[in-house]
């Protein structure tokens, strides 16, 4: 059947926007438990202060226009702001957008949040940011690789690039999808797709095409027992990399291929 022209036009915007609806959604429905440190998001409460720690110690951050894509609720931004940034959160899920602006609010924080993609933003014209972060966001895209490169164009000359993700092998999936999700239900069944998840070489090579040079690229070790988090040296899971755009026009990527397919685990 033909779809009708409503249909055709929301499927060219959400390929223009590189977003999945369904990702939207699954985030969009928990949006009100995000402040929960206890709840759903709570490995997440425990995750930021490694990833922001792994921002400050690499990037000048005082009076910094930062730019976090796919800020959720907050989480990040409301510390980088603590933190004395400048700070622009967006992100697709309006109940997640909604949560964020109460809570800098209840906070007192001067926080601009704004519903709308990386793509959007990037097409109004607007960029030069000192720092991009774009944290447990790239492994949720369609296209990963044109995530990459609106990061590229957000950011200024010589500004940093800030990724966290999971790797994808055997043991990223048994430990951050059958553990995590299945076993010890520290994050909701279904998060994670292992298709989706990204290799580091492949987060490298897709940066150097958009003309972001990788600087540093860290694990993020997770104790279940104890709750705790720290940087490793071990990328195999969960990891941190950095990156700063070399060149003054970043390239264009509007439908790249992943040339490493993802595999079974093996």
């Amino acid at each position: 059947m033909e779809p009708a022209y409503g249909d055709r036009s929301f499927a060219v915007m959400e390929s223009a926007m590189n977003v999945d609806q369904q990702e939207i959604g699954r985030f969009d429905r928990l949006a009100s438990h995000f402040w929960d440190a206890r709840g759903e998001f709570r490995t997440l409460h425990l995750l930021n202060p490694v990833r922001a720690a792994f921002v400050a110690d690499r990037a000048s951050i005082a009076n910094a226009r930062v730019l976090d894509v796919g800020c959720g609720g907050g989480l990040l931004c409301e510390t980088l702001a603590r933190m004395g940034c400048h700070v622009v959160g967006v992100d697709m899920a309006p109940g997640m957008i909604e949560v964020a602006r109460l809570h800098a609010t209840e906070q007192r924080l001067d926080i601009d949040y704004r519903l709308t993609s990386a793509e959007e933003l990037a097409a109004s014209g607007e960029g030069d940011f000192d720092i991009v972060t774009c944290m447990e966001m790239i492994e949720h895209v369609p296209e990963p690789a044109r995530t990459m490169a609106t990061l590229a164009r957000l950011v200024r000359p010589r500004g940093a690039v800030f990724i966290s993700t999971i790797n994808r092998n055997l043991k990223s999936f048994l430990l951050a999808i059958v553990g995590a999700e299945y076993v010890l239900g520290l994050i909701p069944r279904g998060t994670h797709e292992y298709e989706r998840l990204i290799r580091p070489s492949e987060l490298a090579r897709w940066g150097r095409g958009a003309g972001l040079a990788l600087q540093e690229l860290r694990g993020l070790r997770f104790n279940p027992l104890t709750s705790s988090c720290e940087l490793s040296r071990d990328p195999s899971v969960n990891y941190l990399a950095h990156l700063t755009r070399t060149d003054e026009r970043p390239a264009r990527i509007d439908d790249p291929a992943r040339t490493d397919s993802p595999a079974a685990p093996s």
